[in-house]
């Protein structure tokens, strides 16, 4: 991972709200522990994993926030947790994703549904919750991690891939949907790992990137933080933070 020594240093995002959901482990970690590291006061948002959820919470100084996605009703009553605790939300990372191996032929419509309900769905309920609050702040920022599957075809991953492709073409429509008050953009990231082996479907991944390693979380929340400190100028851009696989023929 990055040390604090090698970052660049950049805007900080001091007084700012923002709101990353699944943050409690791996990458929306990454996420929340950057941002809060710029001056950002954080909201924690997680659906199961609230011992992860609190400590998160509890290192970036902010606080944690409990909430299905798969349900409109529960996205509305989080962001209205989110206002309520601290007045204002300037900045929404829609990071919740749900990722699973499967053949096409075994796909069934619950894994289709649960799938879309949260890499999907959720993301644009919540960007659709989070402009409403942000225009009572005078604007604000949208970042949507979507992924290096939503841009090449992964074959065991259809509705992974199928939902992935859906945030990049809907962060471009709530581009131009929202603004001039409201930027939105997207990370798509690569083979990002956070366990110490690497299985072979994922090694064999890692061998035809060519800077030969997987990403780091502190990488994704880099490029994350770029899109929330940048101008607004930058708005309905795809970003791929994936060493170079996407160049592979």
């Amino acid at each position: 991972m990055l040390g604090t020594s090698e970052r660049v240093p950049g805007k900080r995002l001091d007084g700012k709200v923002i709101l990353v959901t699944g943050a409690a482990r791996r990458i929306g970690r990454s996420i929340a522990l950057r941002l809060a590291e710029q001056g950002a006061q954080v909201a924690v948002h997680y659906g199961r994993s609230g011992a992860d959820a609190s400590q998160t919470a509890a290192e970036c100084g902010g606080r944690a926030f409990q909430a299905d996605l798969a349900r409109v009703s529960e996205i509305q009553k989080l962001f209205a947790a989110v206002y309520s605790a601290y007045g204002r939300l300037d900045g929404l990372v829609n990071n919740a994703a749900l990722h699973r191996e499967m053949k096409i032929l075994e796909v069934t419509e619950d894994d289709w549904n649960s799938i879309h309900n949260i890499n999907l769905k959720s993301v644009f309920f919540c960007s659709q919750a989070a402009a409403k609050s942000m225009l009572h702040s005078g604007g604000g920022k949208i970042v949507n991690i979507s992924s290096l599957g939503g841009l090449r075809p992964w074959t065991r991953h259809a509705p992974y891939c199928a939902s992935k492709a859906g945030v990049i073409m809907l962060t471009k429509v709530l581009a131009k949907a929202l603004a001039p008050e409201i930027s939105v953009n997207s990370v798509a990231p690569g083979v990002i790992h956070f366990d110490d082996e690497i299985p072979p479907p994922i090694q064999h991944l890692v061998s035809v990137t060519p800077m030969r390693r997987p990403g780091t979380g502190d990488e994704i929340a880099e490029a994350v933080l770029g899109f929330l400190t940048s101008s607004s100028f930058l708005t309905g851009q795809v970003l791929a933070v994936d060493g170079g696989l996407s160049l592979r023929a």
